[in-house]
């Protein structure tokens, strides 16, 4: 038999208070609707036995959990943190909106940084043996990983190539669920991939994520 892994996304968070000033987002925690949406995912897993629950120990993904499967205590791997980009003030104001909007466009080479900050290969690197070391363990059937958008993109893209390969079109909206089993060979089937329990049909607008935090971004940097 296959084991399966359900790979979530963290649900929704504000990185800009209510002032308009940002906020740390090593400490960001849910906001209203981030709340309501990891509710909506908790109904559709209410029947699901979960062996392990694996965050990367940010709040956002502990706080997601701890809705998500309450009764379960959910494990920290740092290693599984989410993409970590440079200073956007550091960043050319003529290119700011080229990199951000279009950060997660097409096949990313390894070499890429996110925002100037840390590369795609720099994230596969910490990655993929932290999959590969939940892959070996014996010990659970199904397993909940409350992880991030970037972090989700590069399990995902190497489940179905078997390579260092990122592709960015990936969307990966807030408490968005992706369904993938494992074989005894430890060969991945992507079964579903951006399921929101909140939003089944992605109704709810048509901008990708990083479209959306520009907006904000801007709304807030005036």
């Amino acid at each position: 038999m296959r084991r399966r892994l359900y790979l979530m996304r963290h649900a929704e968070v504000s990185y800009f208070d209510a002032e308009g000033r940002p906020v740390d987002p090593a400490q960001v925690p849910l906001n209203e609707d981030g709340v309501a949406q990891a509710t909506a995912a908790a109904r559709a897993f209410a029947d699901v036995e979960l062996d392990r629950v694996v965050t990367s120990g940010l709040p956002r993904t502990l706080e997601t959990a701890a809705i998500v499967a309450p009764v379960h205590a959910a494990e920290s791997w740092p290693e599984l943190r989410e993409l970590e980009g440079g200073r956007l003030s550091e960043i050319p104001a003529d290119a700011l909106r080229e990199e951000f909007v279009h950060a997660f466009r097409g096949v990313i080479p390894n070499e890429t940084r996110f925002l100037r900050g840390e590369s795609i290969g720099e994230l596969f690197d910490r990655v993929l043996p932290a999959l590969e070391r939940l892959a070996g363990a014996d010990d659970w059937n199904t397993t909940l990983a409350v992880l991030h958008g970037a972090v989700n993109r590069s399990i995902l893209s190497y489940a179905l190539t078997g390579e260092r390969m990122f592709l960015g079109h990936f969307e990966q909206a807030p408490a968005c669920v992706n369904v993938l089993d494992l074989g005894e060979d430890h060969e991945w089937i992507v079964r579903a991939v951006n399921v929101a329990a909140y939003d089944l049909l992605h109704l709810s607008h048509r901008q990708t994520t990083m479209e959306r935090y520009w907006e904000q971004y801007r709304a807030n940097a005036g």
